[in-house]
This record gives structure tokens, sequence and C-alpha cells, in this order.
């Protein structure tokens, strides 16, 4: 009795490792190709000076179609807007996601069209937060 556990705890250990990679592998890889198509669907979307901001800093400006103000949108899904004042600096915080949109680019995308076509529709919706300010 003692030589089959022996025997079969092995291949059911080798079994559910299998298994833990195989899930792990296709939880990684899918997630990592959906997020790649969304950053890149994202920086199409975004103008050459968006892009070079977004490259260089994750982040980037846009104008509220009626307002004027600018918005930075930071690489994120949830809490990553923020209002600027005239020094551009962070004035507040507003958060808005697409419903069932968990690809950070989509969301972006989502943000930046939402702000730069439908600016007081988007914020009505919004969450307002307070936003930290340092200058470094």
């Amino acid at each position: 009795m003692v030589g089959s556990i022996l025997e079969v705890t092995p291949l059911r250990w080798i079994a559910r490792g299998m298994w833990e990679v195989r899930k792990w592998y296709n939880e990684f890889c899918c997630q990592s190709e959906r997020e790649a198509r969304g950053l890149s669907l994202l920086k199409e979307w975004l103008s050459s000076e968006q892009l070079t901001q977004y490259e260089a800093e994750k982040h980037f400006d846009v104008l509220g179609c009626h307002s004027g103000k600018r918005y930075r949108i930071r690489h994120g899904r949830v809490s990553n807007i923020q209002e600027l004042d005239d020094s551009g600096r962070p004035k507040i915080g507003w958060c808005f996601i697409p419903k069932d949109c968990p690809i950070v680019g989509d969301v972006m995308l989502a943000q930046k069209i939402a702000l730069e076509t439908n600016e007081i529709g988007a914020l009505t919706v919004a969450k307002q937060f307070a936003v930290r300010w340092s200058a470094q």
C-alpha cells in the first residue's frame, strides 16, 4: 500500500504542477497580448506630442473640449486623471472608467476621447479625488 501511494502522489503533484503552469501561461501570455494591443491602439490615437510625452513620462495631456482645461492621463486604469492648473501642477483628480474594460490602453484611450469630445458628460459621471503635488 505504501508503494502505491508513493507512485501515485508524485504523478498527482506533477499533473497539478503542469496544470498550474499551463493556467499561469495562458493568463500571463493572453493578458500580455491584450495589454500590448491596447497600448498599441492607444499610441495610434495619440498626437505626436502626446506620444512623445507618453513614451518619456508614461502620461499625456489632453484639452477638455468644453472648458479648454488641461488634463493629464497617467498610465493606469483608475484614479489616473489629474486636472492641471495654469502652472501645470495637479489641481484635482478625476476617476472614470468604461464599464467592463480591463485593458489599460483601452481605458486610457476611452478617457482621452471622452475628455476631448464630451468633457462635461465625462466629468458628470467621474468621481473627484484630492491629489498631492510635489516639485520632484
